[in-house]
């Protein structure tokens, strides 16, 4: 299983400014159906600290900048920074996330493949690895 893979979207600009665009099953290997972001983060908050059964994620920080702890529940782990709003992490299905070390001007972008559906999340690392293992 494939722990995450970076992505970076072309920068459109010119003298007025910088403009990323961002196209589902294009520039992201899904249709977005659920688009949130974070922000007002404080930097000690741990944010996320679940995985999910059905849903898929791009994360970009949109400003600023954040960490996110990414783990397979099988002893493969890494940590990602995002800190360029033209870069992002895909992190597919059943890996366990964890997004921290929030800049005072960080603002999180969200997308997902899903529309939500709480049942789907598992919110306990303990039960999480588990039921990664069971799936083995």
């Amino acid at each position: 299983m494939e722990l995450y893979r970076m992505l970076v979207f072309n920068e459109l600009g010119d003298e007025r400014g910088n403009l990323v665009a961002i196209e589902g099953n294009q520039d992201i290997p899904f249709e977005i159906k659920r688009v949130f972001y974070m922000y007002g983060t404080d930097n000690t908050m741990v944010r996320g600290k679940h995985a999910n059964r059905h849903s898929q994620f791009v994360l970009i920080n949109v400003s600023g900048s954040s960490r996110i702890r990414i783990t397979d529940g099988r002893g493969h782990e890494a940590v990602v920074s995002l800190d360029k709003p033209r870069t992002g992490v895909l992190i597919p299905r059943m890996i366990w996330k964890e997004m921290y070390d929030f800049s005072d001007d960080s603002v999180l972008l969200c997308l997902t493949d899903t529309h939500y559906d709480g049942s789907e999340y598992i919110r306990d690392f303990d039960a999480y690895v588990k039921e990664v293992n069971e799936d083995a």
